[in-house]
């Protein structure tokens, strides 16, 4: 666990800090990030750095200090970014629920902090409260594609959830997600792919329950991963996979885990079978980082391995609900490799599935549907949209390729029990028109996968 949110220079902490690091670490956090408030936490936060090899510095002004925010506090911030471990510029951003500083002072402060960041190459951790709406346009404004940060405590709704995310930021909940009352954010963080998400305590406040009411220290962390895989559906070790990975692509703190040939998400596993692909949708993070919950599956050709290699992975394949071939690329590109897979999981008991873009006949110069029968249990075909011009802005492909998918889908009833197809949730897809595209023309299974 990496607890990204917490304020070790509070007396509270500071006072006891060898006992709060141990503590932590013997709960299971590995590194810690702590933010500044001011120009005076800046170099105390600085000072904590030195001491303790697993904490790392987030220097910046906080709305509530801002109401005398001038080019000297800027350029006197500026002079401490370059000490080796700062990673962000933080916590800044707007309060408007106080009034420490006036509105117009806390957009300033916030504009210049946002574009000192972006000078330097740092993310953000940007604070938020009752301020949601002036809060993102100037962050909008400010984004121009070099522009990252984390929204930590996150309050808002889900819309501002979905921009934030957009905008390839990150979202984090303090304790604020095990209280009772909080159900609306519980019900948003459901919504939200642990790919989006990292880990904070706020400390020494938002204690998590059982310990609301008392001062948050760092080793409080474990009580609110709990309640996000609770949330997620997931174990609390997708989540900690997942965050950790994410807090390297924010922060570069850590590292890249080794590449995964096969994946355990729930009682399923996943087999990365191949990156490579003849589409490139605009919403796949192929290009990028290639994650999923944590899992590394940026695999180059030369080192996609053999059926054998698969197979000893998969040991009993009783031991899941289902082996899934899929991976960032397109998995029918290596047919054979999936053929003999799933071979042996069919003879040994399990379950098969297959996550394709539809394009397998097109890519392979034949029917391949044929030789998947009695191999394949289900099969899931990325839809993506019903409407063929937006079809080909999304994946990239030519229009032919619509029509080949819509072939595909039709022909696989024929030989695959179960046929679904599938769209990213996205706001520009008119996810009725598709389901009823799925249903009554195409007479199979429809799901919408959340964008985010």
């Amino acid at each position: 666990m990496i607890d990204t949110h917490c304020h070790l220079f509070f007396d509270e902490l500071y006072n006891d800090l060898d006992n709060v690091i141990q503590e932590a670490k013997e709960a299971g956090v590995k590194y810690f990030i702590c933010p500044s408030t001011n120009l005076e936490t800046a170099k105390k936060t600085l000072e904590i750095v030195d001491k303790y090899p697993e904490v790392f510095a987030a220097l910046g002004i906080h709305p509530h200090d801002t109401a005398n925010f001038d080019e000297n506090t800027l350029i006197e911030l500026e002079k401490l970014l370059n000490h080796p471990k700062v990673v962000a510029i933080g916590e800044i951003g707007l309060d408007y629920y106080y009034d420490f500083s006036p509105k117009d002072k806390q957009q300033f402060a916030f504009r210049e902090q946002l574009r000192l960041a972006k000078k330097h190459k740092l993310p953000v951790i940007i604070h938020n409260r009752d301020s949601s709406e002036d809060l993102m346009k100037i962050f909008e404004e400010e984004a121009d594609g070099t522009l990252f940060g984390q929204f930590h405590c996150f309050n808002g709704d889900y819309e501002m959830a979905y921009r934030v995310v957009e905008l390839r930021s990150f979202l984090s909940f303090t304790g604020n997600i095990t209280y009772p009352k909080n159900e609306e954010l519980r019900k948003i963080l459901s919504r939200i792919e642990p790919e989006n998400l990292l880990l904070e305590t706020d400390s020494p406040f938002m204690s998590p329950v059982p310990f609301r009411g008392k001062k948050n220290r760092p080793a409080y962390l474990k009580y609110t991963v709990e309640k996000i895989a609770e949330v997620q559906g997931l174990t609390v070790e997708d989540i900690i996979r997942s965050t950790d990975f994410s807090v390297y692509k924010l922060f570069k703190i850590g590292q890249i885990p080794d590449v995964s040939f096969t994946y355990q998400i729930g009682r399923a596993l996943y087999i990365n079978v191949t990156n490579r692909c003849n589409a490139d949708c605009v919403f796949c993070d192929r290009k990028g980082y290639a994650s999923v919950v944590g899992y590394n599956l940026k695999m180059p050709k030369s080192m996609e391995p053999p059926a054998e290699v698969y197979i000893k992975e998969i040991g009993d394949p009783k031991n899941y609900s289902e082996i899934v071939f899929c991976g960032f690329g397109e998995p029918t590109i290596r047919v054979d490799i999936i053929k003999e897979v799933a071979k042996y999981v069919k003879e040994n008991g399990g379950r098969t599935r297959l996550n394709t873009d539809g394009h397998g006949n097109y890519i392979n110069k034949r029917n391949i549907l044929p030789e998947l029968q009695g191999l394949i249990d289900s099969v899931s075909i990325s839809l993506n949209s019903a409407d063929p011009d937006q079809y080909v802005k999304l994946m990239q492909v030519d229009k032919s390729l619509f029509y080949e998918m819509v072939n595909f889908t039709k022909e696989a009833k024929k030989y695959i029990p179960e046929v679904v197809v599938t769209i990213v949730d996205l706001k520009e897809v008119d996810k009725e028109k598709a389901r009823k595209f799925a249903e009554e023309e195409l007479g199979v299974k429809f799901r919408a996968r959340e964008y985010f």
